[in-house]
């Protein structure tokens, strides 16, 4: 078996989810070469200091789950969702409701009232008035799931055992689960997209040009 793959050969090659992510992390990955740059030397608002760490956090944790993907490591990269789910959030959520920056200031701390990720998915749709009957805590169940080891999580680390039509809780490398890759991609793709906007939304080039 390939110990390493490259992405000559990786085990999910050619799914389409997986080719719009890789054009989304080609598209994000200019834009920041572009964005990042304008901000040296300048002064930053403190909404700028907290979107430059977030943003740069989440393009770094959408590589890891890229390369995990590459790799085979599905139910790890699966379990990182939640890390890039959370920043996004954060963004659009402070973006938002601006005056919740002092609480980032502050420390982001649980005891200082900050949401969590359920009630500030509840908050986004509130403000972008969009009655959606789904709550937040239906949003975050399957990723409370993975990063907490619930029983429920099992589904995604199960492979099925040669000829034997039994199944087993995987180690390593998922190579034979392509649904695992097209669920992980679907769920990343517009969140990923919300990074996007709001690195034009905290650093609007307009503000650099001059």
């Amino acid at each position: 078996m390939t110990i390493i793959f490259t992405p000559d050969n990786e085990p999910y090659l050619g799914r389409k989810l997986l080719f719009h992510f890789d054009q989304l992390i080609c598209s994000a990955m200019e834009q920041n070469a572009i964005t990042a740059p304008t901000t040296h030397g300048q002064t930053l608002t403190d909404h700028q200091h907290m979107a430059s760490q977030v943003i740069a956090q989440a393009l770094s944790i959408t590589l890891s789950i890229r390369e995990l993907v590459r790799q085979g490591y599905l139910f790890g990269a699966h379990v990182l969702l939640r890390a890039l789910v959370e920043r996004s959030a954060i963004l659009l959520y402070i973006h938002l409701h601006p005056e919740e920056i002092e609480k980032w200031n502050r420390g982001w701390h649980q005891q200082d009232n900050v949401p969590g990720l359920a009630k500030m998915f509840d908050a986004i749709q509130k403000k972008l008035e969009h009655n959606s009957p789904v709550r937040g805590k239906d949003l975050t169940a399957a990723m409370n799931s993975l990063l907490h080891a619930k029983p429920d999580s099992a589904q995604w680390n199960m492979v099925p055992l040669g000829d034997s039509g039994g199944l087993g809780h995987a180690v390593s490398k998922i190579l034979n689960r392509p649904e695992l890759c097209d669920d992980l991609c679907a769920n990343i793709i517009p969140w990923f997209a919300v990074i996007q906007s709001m690195m034009a939304a905290y650093f609007p080039r307009e503000h650099y040009d001059h």
